[in-house]
């Protein structure tokens, strides 16, 4: 009897303790758009050590990640720029907020005839995307790179009567962003999104003759939560995690300058 009464009592003890695992542990939905994982991969394993059980959810689009988190069916994502976010919680009038900054997709400015922004000439033409945003972005990376001046109140929504300033007196072929690697025969120099960039067989960090750094502030990418749950603590950690040194590592040696790693305080991106 007593030996069973010792057997009950020892699978009594060990239900006890897996009970205790179980809830020390905690699950944060993290939804991407997208399939590569290969960051957040790496992070979930981190976190795992730490008692966060990361599950990453994908979208196939930049929609349905910030509803999904917005009706709690997600508990963060990190697939948006803060240019994006701000505008789409504005429309939608939704109440999320940024936790952290994550990494940046650096558009660049390419040339097969000039090394440096400096080297273009007089006159030169520049193919520009003419969607109103990338123009805007690419506009704002002419202005960093020293070539033109935009107005003061300059809302990042492109158009070329927005240039207040151009001293080398540069013309601009705009097109759809797609074709901007395309037309590099043809031009001085062409500004390409990142995506566009990649799949043309370039390398914004290598290839380009000048590119976005951190300071491109308004396309810094981000990790986003609800409101009420910015200062939650396995949040907070999870954000942690994202932004320690081997993580960084990480991004830095899978993209190879694709993404840059762009860890800033929040007040430094508006928040």
């Amino acid at each position: 009897m007593r030996k069973l009464l010792f057997l009950v009592y020892l699978t009594g003890l060990t239900v006890m303790i897996s009970a205790c695992s179980v809830s020390g542990e905690s699950t944060v939905k993290v939804g991407i758009s997208g399939s590569d994982t290969t960051v957040w991969d790496f992070v979930a394993e981190k976190a795992k050590e730490q008692g966060i059980n990361v599950e990453i959810v994908r979208f196939s689009d930049y929609v349905q990640p910030n509803l999904a988190l917005a009706e709690g069916e997600l508990d963060a994502n990190a697939f948006q720029t803060v240019s994006y976010f701000d505008a789409f919680i504005e429309e939608h009038n939704l109440d999320l907020a940024p936790i952290a900054t994550t990494v940046i997709a650096p558009m660049g400015l390419y040339s097969e005839k000039y090394e440096s922004p400096e080297e273009l000439p007089d006159g030169a033409t520049i193919a520009l995307p003419k969607e109103a945003t990338n123009m805007g972005r690419g506009l704002l990376l002419l202005q960093d790179a020293g070539l033109i001046e935009l107005e003061e109140d300059f809302d990042g929504n492109g158009s070329l009567d927005k240039i207040v300033e151009n001293p080398k007196n540069l013309q601009f072929e705009t097109l759809v962003a797609a074709q901007t690697p395309r037309v590099l025969p043809d031009v001085a120099a062409s500004i390409v999104n990142n995506g566009i960039a990649v799949d043309a067989g370039f390398s914004p960090l290598n290839d380009s003759i000048f590119h976005e750094n951190e300071t491109a502030t308004p396309y810094i990418n981000i990790i986003a939560v609800n409101e009420e749950d910015k200062d939650d603590e396995v949040l907070q950690q999870l954000a942690d995690i994202y932004q320690s040194e081997d993580v960084k590592e990480v991004i830095e040696e899978e993209y190879e300058g694709n993404q840059i790693p762009t860890f800033v305080p929040l007040e430094e991106i508006g928040w």
